[in-house]
């Protein structure tokens, strides 16, 4: 089928959905930090200062061992596990399915002319991509290790390129520590203290980049709403203005948190938002006030698997937040989350539980392990 996705709801054709093979561990660097600020801030209690082992300049050795983080064989075998899950799930309801290419064992390292950093998988397909209407749009990463992430997914979206859809890539950082807003670690409680007061200079400087995942924007049809926290981000989101200019409308929303927004807003449905608190709907454009705002139960612990202080949380315990759509009335939920099931069957949709285990470990929940490329529906205006 041909490239067509304009919304989160509407009845889903095709998707893509991630791979864990050969996941081994989580590098700690300036932008692994900044991204996961938050979470790392407020989510790892045990740990009482952050501080990562500068990355060696190309070409002067490996990063220093401390920096990478081993993760534990058990929990990627149970994700991979959860993964097919998550596939089998989608074919159940008629859903294509395409799964991007391996990382192969043997590849460990990612490394341009000014950095090195381990290499991660394909696994939140959603954060580097941007799938506007017919086209395919690859974002700016905003993690070095996932720089070149996207060129996992590249059968995929040779075969939609042939089919006729467009394939844009939008312009790639050189990521040196100076092309880094870093006013909002700065500027909140807690997160990684040394690479925020003391950010290397490289000869690969020139000053802030643009830096924008796909997950900082909400699709509705004709407009996107875009989460912005940092100068990168609003760098990004002016490239997407222009580049979308006459085809789509992109409203800006401030500081929903430091990166994405599917884990504070979702739609379900024209009419009805999924949202972590009332508070975020305040922020949101006007016209999406005036919809329907369903606000899950506080996520209850034992809903979460218990870990070592030694394993990194990176992910907020509001992540089953991050459900998955496939038409107006149904909607893939975590099975670990029967209030937030029970919530929306009382709204009138179908729940489709599936196996989640260990999201609070690797970053994602079923909206970003999912990259829809065929939905029906089209450039509808829902905000008017």
């Amino acid at each position: 089928m041909q490239l067509n996705s304009f919304d989160e709801w509407s009845p889903l054709r095709e998707a893509i959905v991630g791979s864990a093979t050969n996941y081994t561990s989580h590098e700690r660097e300036l932008s692994f930090d900044l991204f996961f600020h938050d979470n790392l801030a407020n989510d790892n209690a045990s740990r009482s200062e952050w501080y990562y082992p500068r990355l060696s300049p190309s070409g002067q050795g490996q990063s220093p061992a401390s920096s990478r983080l081993p993760i534990k064989q058990r929990y990627v075998d149970e994700l991979n596990e959860d993964l097919a899950g998550i596939a089998q799930a989608l074919q159940s309801l008629g859903v294509t399915v395409h799964r991007p290419m391996n990382v192969d064992a043997s590849t460990s390292r990612v490394q341009t002319p000014a950095w090195e950093a381990s290499v991660v998988p394909p696994l939140n397909v959603r954060d580097n991509t941007l799938i506007v209407g017919d086209e395919i749009i690859e974002t700016p990463p905003m993690i070095r290790s996932r720089y070149f992430e996207t060129k996992f997914l590249g059968p995929v979206f040779n075969e939609y390129f042939r089919q006729g859809a467009r394939w844009t890539v939008m312009p790639r950082p050189w990521m040196t520590d100076a092309s880094f807003d870093l006013s909002y670690a700065r500027n909140t409680a807690g997160g990684p203290t040394e690479p925020i007061e003391d950010p290397q200079q490289s000869p690969y400087d020139v000053g802030m980049e643009m830096m924008i995942d796909g997950a900082q924007c909400l699709r509705l049809g004709r407009d996107l709403v875009v989460n912005i926290a940092t100068v990168n981000h609003a760098m990004g989101c002016d490239w997407l203005e222009r580049h979308l200019e006459g085809r789509f409308r992109v409203h800006r929303v401030h500081k929903l948190s430091d990166s994405h927004i599917d884990s504070m807003v979702l739609a379900l449905r024209p009419g009805t938002l999924l949202v972590r608190s009332e508070a975020v709907a305040d922020k949101l454009p006007e016209p999406l006030r005036k919809w329907d705002l369903i606000v899950p139960p506080e996520p209850k612990h034992n809903n979460f698997p218990q870990y070592d202080d030694d394993d990194l949380i990176l992910t907020s315990p509001f992540i089953d937040l991050n459900v998955l759509s496939t038409s107006p009335d149904t909607v893939l939920v975590n099975e670990a989350c029967p209030e937030l099931m029970r919530k929306l069957e009382q709204q009138g949709f179908t729940v489709v539980p599936v196996r989640h285990r260990h999201r609070r470990l690797f970053g994602g929940g079923f909206h970003c392990f999912t990259l829809d490329t065929v939905r029906d529906g089209g450039a509808e205006d829902y905000l008017g």
